[in-house]
Formats: structure tokens, C-alpha cells, sequence
């Protein structure tokens, strides 16, 4: 598919360790000039760690932009020239304490691609062997094991209402990983 937004022109806003901010000025079809608002992200990766009694290990967390507490799958920044699944497998080791003998990758998407450049890597974490957490010194984290048979009524009451956690766990939930003992 061809571009049907030309950039004429871009103006840096804000950068910051986390994200940045760009306004372009894009030219449409038949002429007409436009401006999009872009938030820049470096990517990330997120985990859905499966023990071997098919328990999803969690993390409970407050989230300033939303003030309040979410149940989430393990998840972070990429770090410059990081491979998605180091920074997979040290996210998992940060915030739960595990390590994985297997990590596998679930799907790649984009967060919210109308006005956000981040790309997500998802994996499947099994074969986890239990050690202790290292957060970042700003966060504050607790694990909660989730029976994996109980996601999807956890996500209809909306016990968990993030976006990625969301789409991993019901990728694994469809895959049926809880029967497979290979991925154990």
C-alpha cells in the first residue's frame, strides 16, 4: 500500500526517557494538509509466565496515568539495542524473580498505533524456576498467581482491563498451553 500521508514537515515537542513527542505536518490525498500528534516509544515486551499448575504469575501494580491498581502480565521497556527476548527474560526475572528455561513468542503488535509508534513483543514463558525479584526502585509490585481456566471470566468482569495482558493471556488461553506438557 502506498503512503497516502506525506510528511512536509516535523516538529520535536518533548523528549523524555520514556517517550517522546513529535507533530507532523502531512499532506493528504488531493492536496489537503493535516497534522498528526505522534508519541514515540523505543518498545517493549511482556510475558505470560505459566508454572507447572497452570498458574499465570502476575503482577499487581498502581498506575498513575489510570490511579489505580492493575493485575497485569510481567512487561517493560526494550532497552537500546536489547533483542526482545533478553529483555523479555529480564523483565520476568525483575518483577517476579523467575527465570525461564523456555520463552517462546506469542504475537507482535502495535499499542495504539493511532497516535503511539510502539511495538510489543509478547512470549510464553514456561520451565520457570522461582529466585528473587529485582523491581526497578520506583516500582512497587506484587505477584499473583492466576489459574489460567480463570482468565477469561477475570477479563468479563474486569478484574483484568490491561490492553496487553489482555491479548497475551487470551492468545494463551486459545492455545490451550495448560494441557500441553511440552510448554510445561
Amino acid at each position: 500500500m502506498q503512503n497516502p500521508e506525506h510528511t512536509v514537515a516535523t516538529e520535536r515537542i518533548f523528549r523524555g526517557r520514556i517517550v517522546g513527542l513529535r507533530v507532523d505536518t502531512v499532506q493528504l490525498p488531493g492536496g489537503r494538509v493535516s497534522q498528526r500528534e505522534i508519541v514515540e516509544h523505543s518498545g517493549s515486551v511482556a510475558v505470560v509466565p505459566l508454572d507447572v499448575h497452570s498458574n499465570i504469575l502476575m503482577v499487581r501494580q498502581y498506575r498513575k496515568p489510570v490511579e489505580q491498581e492493575l493485575l497485569e502480565i510481567p512487561a517493560g521497556l526494550l532497552e537500546p539495542g536489547e533483542e526482545p527476548e533478553a529483555a523479555a527474560r529480564r523483565e520476568l526475572q525483575e518483577e517476579t524473580g523467575y527465570t525461564a528455561q523456555r520463552i517462546e513468542p506469542l504475537v507482535q503488535f502495535f499499542t495504539s498505533p493511532g497516535f503511539c509508534d510502539e511495538e510489543m513483543h509478547t512470549f510464553l514463558a514456561t520451565g520457570l524456576v522461582a529466585g528473587r525479584p529485582n523491581p526497578d526502585e520506583d516500582e512497587q509490585i506484587k505477584l499473583v498467581p492466576v489459574p489460567l481456566a480463570d482468565v477469561p471470566e477475570m477479563i468479563r468482569r474486569g478484574e483484568i482491563r490491561d490492553g496487553k495482558s489482555i491479548a497475551a493471556l487470551l492468545l494463551a488461553v486459545q492455545m490451550d498451553i495448560s494441557d500441553d506438557p511440552a510448554v510445561l
